[in-house]
């Protein structure tokens, strides 16, 4: 039986194979900005479901996400999301970074390529980047 060698850079290379094709990537995960205006006493979100799109997530359990931090009520019309009460949009894009890094963003390689995943009654968070997994409040 012959002893195998392998140098560093042959390692290296082997492991890089072995990793999920976008855990390598560098994009920078970058969330739209929001798009809001004042109508009378509501505040309605232009872009809501574009942004959900792009954290890729389903838009109901976002806006039910959005208006408990919020506290008020509301609800979706196409694109649009419609919020009971006057606004910032800084208020609502503060309330997105807050959602995106407790459910969208992976603890491990600070990726977005993440997924909530049910089992039983235990809800987790699997990162398709690197592989972690954790559980996370229900959402």
């Amino acid at each position: 039986m012959g002893k195998e060698t392998f140098d560093y850079e042959s390692l290296l290379n082997r492991a890089e194979e072995k990793l999920p094709k976008n855990a390598l990537e560098k994009e920078r995960f970058e969330i739209p900005r929001v798009d809001s205006f004042v109508m009378g006493n509501k505040t309605i979100v232009k872009n809501f479901r574009d942004i959900a799109q792009v954290i890729n997530r389903d838009v109901e359990p976002f806006l039910k996400y959005i208006l408990r931090e919020l506290a008020t009520a509301g609800n979706m019309s196409g694109h649009e999301a419609i919020f009971q009460g006057k606004f910032y949009p800084g208020a609502i894009a503060e309330k997105i970074e807050k959602y995106a890094k407790e459910t969208v963003i992976c603890h491990e390689c600070n990726r977005p390529d993440t997924r909530i995943v049910k089992e039983d009654r235990i809800t987790f968070l699997n990162c398709e980047a690197c592989g972690a997994r954790y559980p996370i409040k229900h959402v």
